[in-house]
């Protein structure tokens, strides 16, 4: 017990070390920045990396707080609000991915906040930019009673080891991970990287794989790799999938750089065949690293209860519980669903639910990847004092998971990409539907999603009815204006579908479009038909007929020239979107990132962490082989494409031949089993390499003339 508590212990002292020093690295790249040290672009690259995101208001940042499977304590929920009060404007916002989001905080401050989290265990670590993002999950996980196994240890161990890891540092393009309870699949695994639905086979415990799924501009449904694989093989294949993403996937076009993209170029069997290659070069023990209980809550033995047992007097108690209160696994405990418009709430708020958490003894807190939270282990007698408490902080609305409860990104209010406005078309479109349409408030079959642009940061995608902003232009200028999406929506076990555009109507006609589209519904649809079956049956020609009318033009009133909310005529202002870092192609750059990178690979060498020092080596010597290319004017795309045209154009003139390429050198890394023997050798031959790669030629770089790469 004593060297285990001592080893546990030395794990906690490493992480603080590797917190603090990426927090002084900050502050130091900030510091090099302002003096003109590092180009903006790769600034950009290295602050997006660290949770930190430019947003629409000049001189401000949008900082992004990393929570796995969207789980915060009562402590960390005080530690976000004092944050928010202290560096930003006191407005917490939660996303799709179930962070949480302030804005306008000032760069120099971002080392010191994040700092602040940290005394809470609270990371920005790879919250944004070209890295392994957050770790999605069901918000019912651990208390679905449909579940075959909660997957909340599986996501948090992937969550933890994926942290900091140098094969998801700068990647061409973002991962996304998420897991799903059951097959109800309300994590929806099919438009992610990886997905993965519990299973068991024998006994053993299990998941369904998805892979290669995305949403954005061009959205692809994700591929099956596996219909199971043994629980404790899914990291293993997560890391040697990235690797292999980061070695053959595009560089040179952001628009072409998921994984989605490579998939789709490659195809799955060889994708696949490529994984297994590669999994020989991952570092896990599956002895030591086999995924233990975390510190779940005492759940007593209850009587059952049903929902109708829990109703007063009360009509809008009576509606709130039906549509927010439902039946945990454990026997006589309930999950109530807070409804939190927009997604946004503020630190008062988040205070008094930190206070509500501990003078209930409720285990904890989650945000839900439909912008609202989640109570769990409520006791049905503590249900109306709940309800109380959420009175008073005006969150108790009814209708969760239903028609009124609407997913909108913040659109145009912070977002460079923004296009339209997204979350005042969301609070009115909510308001309308609960004032004339009262019966569908407890309606859940169908949902309504809002993005700013076509990037699905509101995943108008996956909705029913979903909106992206647009605009139209006129001879009297342009409109705010936006596209109209049907038919979209999970349909279970990792399979889903992707809304259809039908046609783009101004903005300010969005209430007469849900307004014709439920009609239409309503009055045609026969009993029982789900509104997607209503719509295959239709048709998408039909819908657009049907609101053709309100795309006329002749008659466009001055008002519908400004978008909702705001009071100025509407004028396109798309700026540079940060969703992903971009490439740095500057000589002295590369090589300068070649050598941060040989220090950590003999940092990680030193901490025994041989399979991290050898993938530090990799991405050593590909940097420092891209700065003789481009010196060259060779275009490169892709790491795998790096390797091949140094081969082909520059092996020979640093003693590389037919028999000996510079690329088996590098590609040793997916060739032998990471150990210390192996880690050693790998990093001396490629530092020597490095040194000779960077000789021939330094005079030019140390008098300043570095070469871009211009495709």
């Amino acid at each position: 017990m004593e060297s285990f508590r001592t080893e546990y212990e030395l794990q906690v002292e490493a992480k603080k070390l590797r917190v603090e020093k990426d927090i002084l690295e900050l502050g130091d790249k900030i510091a090099a920045f302002k003096d003109g040290k590092i180009p903006d672009d790769k600034f950009r690259s290295l602050r997006l990396a660290r949770g930190v995101y430019g947003q629409r208001q000049l001189g401000v940042q949008m900082i992004r707080i990393k929570l796995p499977y969207g789980k915060v304590s009562a402590n960390q929920l005080r530690r976000i609000a004092q944050v928010s009060d202290e560096y930003s404007t006191g407005r917490l916002h939660i996303t799709t991915r179930q962070d949480i989001q302030i804005h306008h905080v000032s760069l120099d401050r971002t080392p010191q906040l994040w700092a602040d989290l940290e005394k809470d265990d609270v990371t920005l670590r790879e919250a944004c930019g070209n890295t392994v993002r957050n770790v999605t999950a069901s918000d019912n996980a651990g208390i679905n009673p449909n579940e075959l196994f909660d997957v909340t240890p599986y996501a948090e161990q992937v969550f933890q080891y994926f942290l900091r890891k140098p094969f998801g540092q700068e990647l061409g393009r973002k991962i996304k991970i998420a897991f799903s309870s059951d097959d109800q699949d309300d994590a929806f695994t099919f438009i992610h990287d990886f997905g993965f639905i519990p299973r068991v086979e024998l006994e053993v415990k299990g998941f369904k794989v998805l892979i290669g799924g995305g949403l954005g501009a061009q959205p692809f449904l994700a591929h099956v790799a596996y219909e199971f694989l043994p629980a404790d093989e899914i990291i293993p294949f997560i890391e040697a999938s990235i690797r292999i993403f980061d070695r053959y996937g595009e560089r040179n076009s952001r628009n072409k750089a998921r994984m989605k993209y490579l998939i789709s170029k490659i195809g799955l069997e060889t994708f696949l065949e490529l994984v297994g290659e590669e999994k020989e070069a991952v570092q896990f023990d599956l002895n030591r690293d086999q995924v233990k209980p975390l510190n779940e809550f005492e759940y007593e033995e209850l009587n059952p209860i049903k929902i109708s047992d829990l109703f007063t007097d009360d009509a809008d108690y009576n509606l709130w519980v039906r549509t927010n209160v439902f039946p945990q696994k454990q026997s006589g405990y309930l999950a109530v669903y807070v409804k939190v418009p927009l997604g946004d709430f503020y630190t008062d708020q988040a205070r008094s639910l930190a206070y509500l958490l501990d003078s209930l003894s409720l285990p904890e807190l989650r945000f839900t990847i439909n912008q609202n939270l989640q109570l769990r282990g409520v006791k049905p007698e503590q249900l109306q004092t709940i309800y109380s408490q959420l009175a008073l902080l005006n969150l108790i609305e009814s209708g969760y998971g239903g028609l009124t409860d609407i997913t909108a990104c913040p659109g145009t209010d912070t977002c460079n990409l923004g296009i339209s406005n997204s979350t005042n078309v969301a609070l009115e479109l909510e308001s309308f539907i609960r004032i004339n349409y009262p019966k569908l408030i407890e309606e859940t079959g169908i949902r309504i999603k809002i993005s700013g642009c076509m990037n699905s940061c509101g995943q108008h995608g996956l909705a029913h009815i979903g909106f992206h902003g647009s605009s139209i232009k006129t001879k009297e200028g342009t409109l705010p204006a936006l596209q109209v999406l049907l038919g979209g929506g999970k349909t279970g076990a990792g399979t889903g579908r992707i809304a259809e555009k039908v046609i783009k109507v101004p903005s300010k006609r969005v209430l007469k479009v849900v307004q014709t589209i439920l009609d239409d519904y309503l009055q045609f649809h026969e009993n029982d038909e789900e509104f997607n079956t209503y719509y295959d049956k239709q048709g998408n020609t039909y819908f657009y007929n049907l609101l053709k009318p309100l795309t006329d033009l002749e008659q466009v009133n001055p008002e519908e020239y400004m978008d909702w909310g705001q009071d100025e005529r509407f004028a396109t202002a798309i700026g540079v979107g940060e969703c992903a870092g971009v490439i740095i192609d500057l000589v002295a750059t590369l090589f300068f990132d070649a050598e941060e990178k040989l220090s950590s690979a003999r940092e990680s060498l030193s901490e025994s962490r041989f399979a991290d020092a050898i993938y530090y080596g990799y991405a050593a010597g590909i940097h420092a082989a891209k700065a003789k290319l481009i010196e060259k004017g060779i275009r490169c795309n892709s790491q795998h494409g790096i390797l091949t045209d140094f081969d082909t154009h520059l092996g020979a003139d640093f003693g590389y031949s037919d028999s000996n390429l510079f690329s088996d050198l590098v590609l040793r890394i997916n060739k032998e089993k990471a150990s210390e023997v192996f880690a050693k050798d790998y990093l001396n031959e490629l530092e020597e390499l490095i040194l000779r790669l960077r000789s021939i030629g330094r005079q030019r770089l140390v008098d300043g003339e570095a070469v871009t790469n211009k495709n």
